[in-house]
């Protein structure tokens, strides 16, 4: 029923518990999982400070973007533990852009996202992860109650 599965991730608890249920499909399915995480870079300042507290030739290791890439790392992890192949995207930007765009790029039939943030009367003001995805995606969107 679904071969690509599009999950997001920006390492929370409530993360997880979507990325577990989107394991669980995939594993189900024999699905492939698509895990996105975005990120602003990290600011240089926190980037100059963490590398002067590292020897000098591990300071080329500092990017812009390690803290996304330690939770795809992890998510990737999650996956394969699960018996799931995954693929990891770090997309610089909104969050429910980024899950959008690798959801059209993989032509996935199934993105999963937990619902945290689609209570009361902010979702209407600030609009919100899951509701901008649950609106725009080019595929079916599946929501875990998360919260």
């Amino acid at each position: 029923m679904f071969s690509s599965i599009v999950v997001g991730t920006d390492g929370s608890e409530t993360a997880n518990e979507a990325l577990a249920r989107a394991v669980e499909l995939a594993a189900r399915h024999g699905a492939r999982l698509q895990i996105v995480s975005a990120y602003e870079p990290v600011p240089e300042a926190r980037l100059r400070e963490e590398a002067q507290q590292l020897a000098a030739d591990l300071q080329w290791a500092m990017n812009p973007r390690e803290d996304v890439d330690a939770t795809l790392r992890e998510a990737a992890e999650a996956a394969r533990a699960g018996g799931v192949d995954a693929a990891t995207y770090a997309r610089r930007g909104d969050p429910a852009e980024a899950i959008l765009d690798v959801a059209e790029e993989q032509g996935a039939d199934l993105i999963v996202v937990g619902n945290k943030g689609m209570t009361g009367a902010r979702r209407f003001l600030l609009g919100s992860v899951p509701n901008r995805v649950s609106h725009h995606a080019p595929c079916s969107v599946l929501i875990i109650r998360t919260t």
